[in-house]
């Protein structure tokens, strides 16, 4: 089964053709070379990308069971916050940051700062069946997991924190407000690449209708018909400026396909 998505309007930068992808109801393993997808919050989708493929409506759930929160990997971070604020369950505030699927949310280890989603992470299933924290090889923003996430649990405990939300919301108040996939770049170990785009003289830099916005330097947003290549001019362009004034490698957080 198929689902045909125009990524111009689908993904949050607005860029990408329509194509068909297929829809896994089921757990079974991604067709051969299948390129798992969620909500299109980080993506950035080229004229050719890899046959596509995403979780269907099956994996849209959540369900607290003994002090544990179970999440199917389609499930939107609107919903699992909603979920955990009408619970008094503490530890999903930062849903408030994270546009997204909790499936994408976990195969990058998404977050702000300190908070992530492994903190409260216990196991994640895949089509090779469940596989605990401890087993799992991960890091800021990233998680090596071995399949589709089609399901994930968490602790539980009581304490939503309106605070911490107020703060979350705060945060995302100071980014832009044009389509973007996020962060362009993880933060490399010790710096800030907003930082680093800026002092590089790219904040602002324009080519086409894809900018670094003014705003947050570290955010490449779409004007209005911004297209994939002026996307990937900017990118590469940036990254060349950086290493060469401050030797500093700089790795994409958006996901480019």
């Amino acid at each position: 089964m198929t689902k045909s998505i125009n990524f111009s309007t689908f993904s949050s930068i607005k860029i990408g053709p329509t194509l068909d992808v297929s829809l896994l109801d089921s757990i079974m393993p991604l067709p051969q070379g299948c390129t798992i997808i969620g909500g299109s919050y980080n993506l950035l989708v080229s004229p050719t990308p890899p046959p596509l493929g995403m979780l269907g409506k099956a994996f849209d759930f959540i369900r607290l069971e003994r002090n544990v929160l179970h999440v199917g990997g389609a499930t939107p971070s609107g919903k699992i916050l909603s979920f955990a604020k009408k619970h008094n369950l503490s530890g999903f505030e930062l849903m408030q940051k994270l546009p997204g699927t909790l499936g994408g949310m976990v195969a990058m280890n998404a977050g702000l700062k300190e908070w992530e989603i492994f903190n409260h992470l216990i196991a994640v299933r895949t089509e090779h069946g469940w596989s605990e924290k401890s087993t799992l090889e991960y890091g800021y923003r990233f998680a090596k997991i071995d399949g589709v996430v089609y399901e994930a649990t968490f602790t539980c405990q009581n304490g939503f924190d309106e605070n911490l939300l107020a703060m979350f919301k705060k945060m995302r108040d100071n980014q832009p407000k044009e389509p973007s996939a996020g962060s362009c770049f993880k933060n490399p170990e010790g710096h800030f690449a907003g930082k680093l785009i800026e002092e590089a003289g790219f904040k602002g830099k324009r080519i086409g209708h894809m900018m670094f916005s003014t705003v947050h330097a570290n955010f490449l947003v779409n004007l209005g018909g911004g297209t994939y290549e002026e996307a990937i001019m900017l990118i590469t362009e940036v990254k060349e400026e950086v290493l060469t004034r401050f030797g500093i490698q700089l790795e994409e957080e958006i996901i480019i396909l």
